[in-house]
């Protein structure tokens, strides 16, 4: 839980948005940074229907009750129009509001009000190494970090009701999608996409729609917070890149049960494939919780010279690599990069058994790695 509260504010003046998609442990962590807080649940459908059918119930319970100086309200996504009554509150009364969501979607597409930049933005993440004592790699790359699922012995179900609850019934319900059988297919293909560089014509094909539809639908899961893209690094180029971005979906677990995977097992070629993409987690919560905010973005050329991972502006290049033997067949990627850019770092993260020095690039074993990035050692 640290990782998550060090740099949250608990205390402070200052309104602020939490993001994170459903199960990261968002009203978890807001009830053990404010206990004492007044809670508005937008989930009890008491609450819920009370505050939609009048927004001012709001207003009016904050102006009768001068002491209470701070305000949670968890789901805001689920009432936007909200957001004028807190609006007006903040400027007058000087109260503090604290408002999660699992999608700001809904209230970005309205065009309601955002409060004119008077709530700082936070998000949160599945699970990341450094929260867990005893962190089992396996176990992470089979279950998915949620912590509901981390933490079970048999996450299937568990994952089951992710999947057919939230991902095919409530985001399809936010995005007002008509087709609910061609977006289950396209979850399908996203999840056959994760950590590639994204084919709006092939998928199209595949799912029976056209290109649009396909990148409307990549668009709707960004904005859930259910995926994101890795745009390609290409300033100032000497090779020729190729354009398209990657795309990862926000947690291993669910790629693995999309895909049916099955075990996954170490050596395997699934393992390399959720190994990746558990790196890419870390760095991506490491970016946030950090408050350093650094892109990532990945390099391929044409001739398919390939780095996983540029952070910055090419300070630290990033190959990850499912091998207990990193040899320079690996390394083409990195040299080809370090060619054309001045590094701070170049880095293999792998699964060798000890750190070394090869030709000015780190092989790193993945636990020293993950022990250096969330020391504060890399950036």
């Amino acid at each position: 839980m640290f990782i998550r509260k060090q740099n949250f504010p608990d205390s402070g003046n200052e309104s602020l948005f939490l993001w994170g998609a459903r199960q990261t442990g968002k009203s978890t962590l807001l009830k053990e940074m404010f206990p004492e807080t007044l809670w508005f649940d937008l989930l009890l459908a008491d609450v819920y229907e009370r505050l939609l059918r009048n927004p001012t119930i709001l207003r009016e319970t904050v102006l009768v009750n001068p002491e209470i100086k701070a305000v949670v309200i968890d789901e805001i996504q689920r009432i936007p129009e909200l957001l004028n009554e807190i609006h007006w509150l903040i400027a007058n009364t000087h109260t503090r509001f604290i408002m999660s969501g699992s999608s700001p979607r809904k209230i970005v597409r309205s065009q309601t009000n955002l409060l004119g930049g008077r709530a700082l933005r936070y998000e949160l993440y599945p699970l990341v190494s450094a929260e867990i004592p005893d962190f089992d790699l396996l176990k992470a790359l089979n279950h998915g970090l949620l912590p509901k699922h981390y933490l079970v012995a048999q996450p299937k179900r568990l994952l089951a009701a992710y999947i057919g609850n939230y991902l095919k019934d409530e985001i399809v319900s936010e995005a007002k999608i008509r087709n609910v059988n061609v977006f289950a297919r396209f979850l399908e293909a996203a999840a056959f996409s994760n950590g590639e560089m994204v084919n709006y014509t092939n998928i199209a094909a595949d799912c029976g729609v056209s290109a649009p539809t396909i990148k409307e639908y990549f668009q709707i899961l960004e904005d859930t917070l259910i995926g994101r893209f890795v745009p390609v690094y290409q300033k100032r180029p000497k090779r020729r890149v190729i354009q398209a971005p990657k795309f990862y979906l926000f947690d291993v677990g669910i790629v693995n049960h999309l895909l049916k995977r099955g075990k996954v097992e170490y050596k395997s070629e699934a393992f390399g494939n959720a190994f990746e993409h558990f790196i890419y987690q870390e760095l991506y919560a490491h970016r946030h919780y950090s408050g350093l905010d650094y892109t990532i973005s990945y390099w391929r050329t044409a001739s398919q010279l390939e780095v996983d991972f540029i952070l910055g502006d090419h300070q630290i290049a990033i190959e990850v690599k499912a091998s207990d033997h990193i040899s320079d067949k690996h390394l083409r990627g990195l040299k080809a990069f370090m060619e054309e850019y001045k590094v701070k770092q170049a880095i293999v993260v792998c699964t060798e058994p000890l750190a070394r020095l090869h030709n000015g690039i780190n092989i790193l074993p993945w636990q020293v790695f993950l022990q250096k990035l969330w020391a504060g050692e890399l950036m």
